[in-house]
């Protein structure tokens, strides 16, 4: 089965319905075919900025339950990777979920991302291939 690896954007986004992107990413998620992969760093990044109300915060852990995302472990080999990452893009600067994503990528040949984060246009999975986005 293809997978696709998505961001945060579009996870806060499906559970805000006052975001500009809600629409998209809900027409997204509605129409996608495709496992989608993510980390527990997004997660948590999601939940954070859902912090605003605690039922979009359940929405979304009940959504990731479901089985709707699957959520990709992080070892320590991954932190390795994602340690020489984020120095590597330090001038954007990359952060720890984004990282882990790019890591996700290299570790499962996955070079799909949803995301509404630009960034995803300039990293690169093992240092040559780019990603492309799905949800722009």
């Amino acid at each position: 089965m293809k997978r696709i690896l998505i961001d945060s954007g579009p996870i806060i986004a499906l559970f805000d319905s006052s975001d500009k992107y809600h629409q998209l990413s809900l027409d997204f998620i509605k129409n996608n075919p495709h496992q989608l992969l993510t980390s527990l760093a997004s997660i948590t990044e999601a939940l954070h900025l859902l912090d605003f109300n605690r039922n979009a915060q359940t929405d979304c852990l009940s959504w990731v339950i479901s089985g709707a995302v699957k959520v990709e472990d992080i070892d320590l080999e991954d932190l390795i990777r994602i340690k020489e990452l984020i120095i590597k893009y330090a001038d954007m600067p990359m952060d720890f979920a984004d990282a882990c994503l790019v890591r996700l990528g290299e570790k499962y040949n996955i070079d799909e991302v949803a995301t509404i984060d630009s960034d995803f246009d300039i990293y690169r999975l093992n240092k040559t291939k780019s990603f492309k986005t799905v949800l722009k």
